[in-house]
């Protein structure tokens, strides 16, 4: 089933700039954040991506998109349901447990945490790589040039502020699916 959908990705027209397995052993441990993420058509292409990539991985995901149609098919590719609305959720905790118990672990956040324009990105992503010790691994989609890849690794120094310039100047050559939606500043 992957091959085949890595195929149809391909036939309309997408590439991967993805690196070969094990040639990066640091994006084998390490949060992935993917950006820009405008549509649901990011998850669905990202997912794609991770299999090229052959990772272990997990994807946040809002629970409220785990119902009775898409519960199974979600939790099979890598969906973790997370509780945006309850700040108590222990989503950090619980990811960095993960990658505690796990020598290879991917998780991949949007950090706009949302498909709608946002200025400021969440932190949640810096926190677990800073409180698990692994780096950040910058992912993203490129509508105009259709291509899935994988971008540098972020070592994250505790200055949230400062290295989410750095950050965030990297996204900025990348188009999203709705590029009204998203901010680049």
């Amino acid at each position: 089933m992957k091959k085949l959908c890595i195929a149809l990705v391909k036939l309309f027209g997408w590439k991967y700039d993805v690196p070969v397995p094990g040639t990066r052993p640091e994006i084998e441990h390490a949060v992935y954040i993917m950006a820009p993420h405008t549509s649901v058509w990011d998850f669905l292409l990202g997912v794609t991506c991770l299999w090229v990539l052959k990772v272990k991985y997990g994807v946040f995901i809002k629970k409220e998109f785990f119902n009775f149609f898409t519960r199974r098919v979600l939790l099979h590719y890598g969906g973790v349901p997370i509780d945006r609305g309850n700040r108590n959720n222990h989503m950090v905790d619980q990811a960095v447990k993960l990658y505690a118990e796990n020598e290879r672990q991917v998780i991949v956040i949007t950090p706009e945490g949302t498909r709608k324009p946002v200025k400021r990105w969440k932190r949640g992503f810096y926190e677990i790589a800073t409180r698990a010790n692994v780096p950040i691994v910058l992912t993203y989609g490129d509508y105009k040039k259709k291509i899935m890849g994988v971008g540098p690794t972020f070592y994250p120094t505790g200055d949230f502020d400062a290295d989410m310039v750095k950050i965030k100047e990297y996204y900025k050559q990348f188009t999203a699916r709705h590029p009204e939606m998203y901010i680049k500043d």
